[in-house]
């Protein structure tokens, strides 16, 4: 990722520039180190997730192990992957490939097929009509605003920057969630979806949440949005323009220390592209951390019985911890 250079055209809101070079990591290169594998949780915690979770981790993140099983053990369903975002190299990784809840995470997908589908020449500036069949209250800010239309690209920055429940419906209804199915599926994501629209009430007939992931999947289309390798490097830059608006700093990036409305430039080395997703019983978070020494992406999900604010904080706790190691990992030089 690089740091944009100024306002961009207004045309081209969206835009960033943001690119990560992976022959750009500064530093000498360090040899490679075995991966330990890890239980996660005890006997106990094992049987109330109905098994045992296993998990490979870099020394570096110890803490962050430490931190995840205490809340397996009292019940939460974790998963988490962190990648060295310009070798590959997996740092940490805690049943990366459980499916689990990730209430709005799936908004990348959507933003995905939307810049595909605006550099294709699909979409254009069209005005899009605020409809009853998207409002949802909750995230975002079009639902206080006066203005009843609304340009895709700026729909697009609402939904990065705020997870915006209006602009995410609607431009759902646009693009077609067919076509988002459709394109992760040409990207090779198979089991990472956006399966519904915001929903105040979810019934019977719904989805229990509005996407699933398992955290390696994510972690790897982080990587690869760093890489420009996401359909090609424009649409990878547009996807990052949006996100790299995003307001919420409250999980894993609380610890990075940034301004939480004003992130995209460089601060004490860092730059940092984060999204989140959060409802009831599930947090959620993927993104990428550039750092003086070298780039990670990561992706971590929690599902847990939320009848508690004692819990909810034990979870968000845990994910700061490893925020903190994910902070640590970028100021170190990259090694294979």
């Amino acid at each position: 990722m690089t740091e944009p250079d100024g306002p961009p055209a207004p045309e081209h809101a969206d835009e960033p520039g943001h690119r990560s070079d992976p022959s750009a990591a500064p530093g000498p290169v360090a040899p490679r180190r075995p991966r330990r594998r890890h239980q996660l949780g005890d006997a106990d915690g094992a049987r109330a997730r109905g098994g045992r979770h296993r998990g490979g981790v870099d020394e570096r993140f110890g803490a962050t192990l430490e931190a995840l099983g205490t809340i397996a053990r009292e019940g939460a369903s974790v998963s988490a992957s962190v990648i060295d975002t310009s070798t590959g190299r997996a740092l940490l990784a805690v049943d990366d490939t459980l499916v689990l809840p990730a209430a709005s995470l799936g908004r990348v997908l959507l933003l995905i097929e939307t810049a595909a589908q605006l550099e294709d020449g699909r979409l254009h500036g069209d005005r899009l009509q605020r409809m009853a069949r998207d409002t949802a209250t909750g995230a975002g800010l079009w639902q206080f605003l006066q203005e009843p239309t609304m340009q895709v690209p700026d729909l697009a920055t609402l939904v990065g920057a705020t997870a915006d429940s209006w602009a995410m419906n609607a431009l759902l209804s646009t693009v077609g969630i067919d076509a988002v199915r459709r394109r992760a599926e040409a990207l090779g994501i198979e089991r990472t979806a956006l399966i519904d629209r915001v929903r105040d009430r979810r019934g019977p007939d719904d989805a229990p949440d509005a996407s699933v992931a398992p955290t390696g999947e994510l972690s790897w289309l982080m990587r690869g949005l760093a890489l420009g390798e996401v359909v090609d490097e424009a649409v990878s830059n547009r996807v990052l323009g949006w996100l790299s608006l995003a307001s919420d700093l409250s999980l894993v990036a609380g610890s990075f220390g940034l301004d939480p409305l004003a992130h995209r430039a460089l601060d004490h080395g860092l730059q940092a592209v984060v999204v989140t997703g959060s409802s009831t019983g599930v947090r959620a978070e993927a993104g990428i951390l550039r750092g003086p020494g070298s780039s990670v992406s990561y992706a971590v999900a929690v599902t847990f019985d939320d009848a508690s604010l004692q819990r909810r904080l034990a979870v968000v706790e845990a994910l700061r911890t490893m925020g903190t190691e994910v902070l640590e990992a970028v100021h170190a030089p990259s090694y294979r």
